[in-house]
């Protein structure tokens, strides 16, 4: 027989304003803890030095992180131009250096060729996988390999500020696995200049937005009180990019024990992905078929 783990089981989502050197699994860990919460994790990682919204599911809400993962996502970051980094960002060693400096007019028509389906190469010191070990530590072990490029969506990317010669401040709303340090790091190739990250924040991701965060400040001073728990946001959130079909009285029970229920739907077709409610609460996500949901996922509570 397994552990039974510890803690309350508290569902809805906690929208965090990370702040710089700190991981995400630290911020998660810390918002476990203040909320005495059984489970905890978050939806899209940022590197340590990065800043900004940071979302954090707790129970039931863990259900829904992949949707949120899926979702757009805008970021505000800085570029220097002149230096290549070894990580692509301040942290790392410079690699190569160039006196050239690109103008306004230069950044704006490189900046376009980024908009729409790209293909990204991810950073060498990255989460990503390859043969089965993440990449950042096969580069911090010395060792030469190649990261393969993937498909992104950018939805949009702008020149927003030229505080001088050497950066450039640029936000740039995108879809899943977009690595901003990648975008400085090919942007200043494509100037001829070289370029990495000096700071990078989240701004908001899918339905969450930094104007409902708390601060790590926050979290300490309110842990374990009833005014931070207040701060939780509902699950039903994580769902907003599905439709919603209404689950009959018989049809929520039975998606709860997880099998088909009847559902009144508006809208949706046959074999689409959707979340059914009753009573204003989340049921099931699943697939809908002629009348019934087949749940994929069932909310065991929706509490908040």
């Amino acid at each position: 027989m397994g552990r039974k783990r510890k803690g309350r089981d508290i569902s809805g989502w906690l929208i965090v304003d990370k702040p710089a050197g700190m991981t995400s699994t630290a911020v998660v860990n810390k918002v476990r803890w203040a909320l005495e919460a059984k489970k905890a994790g978050h939806a899209g990682t940022l590197d340590p030095e990065a800043t900004g919204l940071l979302a954090i599911a707790l129970g039931e809400a863990t259900k829904t992180v992949p949707f949120i993962t899926d979702a757009m996502k805008a970021y505000e970051f800085s570029v220097r131009f002149g230096q290549a980094t070894n990580t692509d960002d301040a942290e790392g060693e410079v690699t190569s250096e160039s006196d050239a400096r690109p103008s306004d007019d230069e950044i704006k028509q490189e900046l376009s060729k980024f908009v729409g389906e790209i293909m990204q190469v991810p950073p060498k010191f990255s989460a990503v996988k390859i043969d089965g070990q993440r990449a950042y530590k096969r580069a911090r072990a010395g060792e030469e390999f190649e990261v393969a490029a993937r498909p992104l969506w950018v939805e949009e990317i702008l020149l927003t500020d030229r505080p001088d010669a050497d950066h450039a401040t640029i936000e740039m709303t995108c879809g899943k696995g977009g690595y901003v340090r990648a975008i400085a790091r090919d942007l200043g190739e494509a100037l001829g200049c070289y370029g990495h990250v000096v700071w990078l924040r989240r701004l908001w991701s899918g339905p969450f937005d930094l104007e409902n965060a708390v601060t790590f400040d926050e979290i300490e001073a309110l842990a374990r009180t009833p005014a931070l728990e207040e701060k939780l946001l509902p699950l039903e959130l994580g769902l907003h990019d599905l439709a919603e079909v209404k689950a009959t009285d018989m049809g929520a029970a039975r998606l709860r024990n997880g099998n088909p229920g009847q559902v009144i739907a508006r809208d949706v077709e046959f074999g689409e992905e959707c979340w059914a409610s009753h009573e204003g609460r989340a049921v099931a996500v699943g697939r809908y078929q002629g009348g019934e949901l087949h749940p994929s996922r069932v909310f065991v509570s929706a509490e908040v």
